[in-house]
């Protein structure tokens, strides 16, 4: 990406101002719940035990706490940007003011395999639960990937319920808010009808110990909560169709963190009042088990308690599949990818094409199986670090370089923020590296590798293709609420 040095003036004359091609449709509980959404996901259901067995109860809820103070800075940083630059496209338009379009290329490049691994594999997550209540559903076996069966009703499962997601968020990004309000509201009363039976019927003896395998425990799982965080940064993706009041749309980010950070402390004293060390120990479903253990042993209580899980895969891949698709349509907008990806549907108001787009490769992924789905998702973990630790970068670059950029959600002590923005950002990112307890194998590199080179073409398409690569585009947006 070596041109000539990057001259500043320059780069703001390539700038144009239009207005939004979007609707603002979305309100504070549309925002709420497509962030929290894509923070919780599934992982509440299958790993909370896993996390109690590794810290102890105390230690596991202290490992989520720290995580979210650590998470909150890289937060405080979108809160400040997204509320001053509400442009579809976050990170892409963060960058791009900050340090130019070849820097910007590559941390949109960077969410985009974030979004794109999650949308992936929430597309094999689906099927993979309903196994769980229904375990003979799997019929018509097709082939093996990975020592994974490939079966035909696996298939249909995952490509029926990426069509339906598609056409979701084609027809509207309010219908798919819509979704999204149903799907947080299952997942909270699902959740909060475990925690209702814990409180009555658990056992404060199961709590203990309440911190195992003293500090190296409480760290193996501290390590792994930045990663249970990624999704409120989908949020600024859709900032363009936000009728709320910027300041809000800042503050409803960092309240989002803060909530989930809430659930998954919560969700682990529900599980830890129920079961036994023992018990946990020998369960396949620790969480589901809890809540069947709850209310006398029935299996349908367990069952229930999937569904929320479903409901999380449903939020999470939902709110990933909006990101990922706006996040293209920005890429593409500012001259960096094929122009086709800019088409906005004229009834519908949402980046259809890069919506097809991301319903393709959601729709592919289940022929693959499991395991390249988690291969894709870690690599694109990486992904996602990579665009924090850049915002984090830009928000303290914009601080010098437009001291009256106009910030409706102004941070206090910007320098600490971004600092430790920054540093957890590395470590985070240095996690990820070889010899780490959460250290990527060879073909999640492999993918990486590829997704780069991927980028490198259209990077070099683009900067041949476009006269106005990396164009800066002022979207005229008023104040609403």
């Amino acid at each position: 990406m070596g041109d000539k040095k990057f001259d500043w003036s320059d780069f703001m004359s390539n700038s144009s101002t239009q207005k939004s091609k979007f609707d603002r449709v979305l309100g504070k509980k549309d925002v709420f719940s497509i962030a929290f959404g894509a923070m919780i996901g599934w992982s509440w259901v299958v790993m909370a035990g896993h996390w109690i067995l590794k810290a102890g109860t105390a230690g596991a809820m202290l490992a989520f706490v720290l995580g979210g103070i650590m998470i909150m800075f890289v937060g405080l940083t979108y809160a400040e940007l997204t509320s001053a630059m509400p442009q579809c496209g976050g990170e892409q338009i963060f960058s791009l003011r900050a340090l130019g379009p070849n820097w910007s290329f590559l941390c949109t490049w960077a969410i985009i395999l974030g979004y794109v691994g999650v949308v992936a594999f929430e597309a094999c997550a689906l099927p993979t639960v309903l196994e769980y209540i229904a375990p003979n559903i799997m019929k018509g076996y097709m082939y093996s990937v990975e020592g994974f069966d490939i079966y035909a009703t696996w298939v249909a499962i995952g490509v029926i319920s990426s069509i339906i997601i598609t056409i979701i968020n084609y027809i509207g990004v309010k219908p798919a808010a819509y979704m999204q309000g149903i799907f947080t509201f299952i997942i909270v009363g699902i959740g909060l009808v475990l925690m209702f039976g814990s409180a009555l019927k658990g056992d404060v003896t199961h709590t203990k110990p309440l911190f195992d395998n003293g500090f190296g425990g409480l760290l193996s799982v501290a390590v792994m909560t930045p990663f249970m965080f990624v999704g409120f940064d989908v949020i600024p993706q859709a900032a363009e169709e936000i009728a709320i009041p910027f300041k809000q749309i800042g503050k409803v980010i960092l309240i989002s963190i803060a909530s989930a950070v809430a659930w998954y402390a919560l969700i682990i004293l529900a599980v830890s009042l129920m079961m036994s060390k023992g018990e946990m120990q020998s369960s396949v479903l620790i969480t589901a088990d809890a809540m069947k253990k709850a209310y006398g042993g029935y299996t349908i209580m367990a069952d229930i308690l999937i569904i929320g899980g479903m409901a999380g895969i449903l939020s999470s891949w939902n709110s990933f599949f909006m990101g990922g698709s706006r996040a293209i349509y920005a890429l593409a907008e500012a001259k960096c990818l094929p122009s086709f990806l800019t088409k906005i549907h004229p009834k519908y108001k949402t980046p259809s094409n890069a919506v097809l787009l991301i319903g393709a490769i959601s729709c592919i992924a289940p022929f693959f199986g499991r395991a390249m789905m988690e291969w894709l998702t870690n690599a694109g973990g990486v992904g996602a670090v990579t665009a924090y630790l850049m915002v984090s970068i830009s928000f303290l670059v914009l601080r010098k370089k437009e001291p009256n950029l106009v910030r409706p959600y102004k941070v206090h002590r910007h320098r600490f923020v971004g600092f430790m923005a920054i540093m957890l950002s590395s470590l985070m990112l240095l996690l990820y590296m070889p010899g780490m307890p959460s250290g990527l194998n060879i073909p999640e590199w492999l993918i990486i590798g590829i997704w780069g080179l991927l980028g490198i073409a259209f990077y070099a398409y683009a900067k041949h293709k476009f006269p106005e690569f990396g164009r800066v585009l002022n979207i005229e947006l008023n104040e609403k609420g």
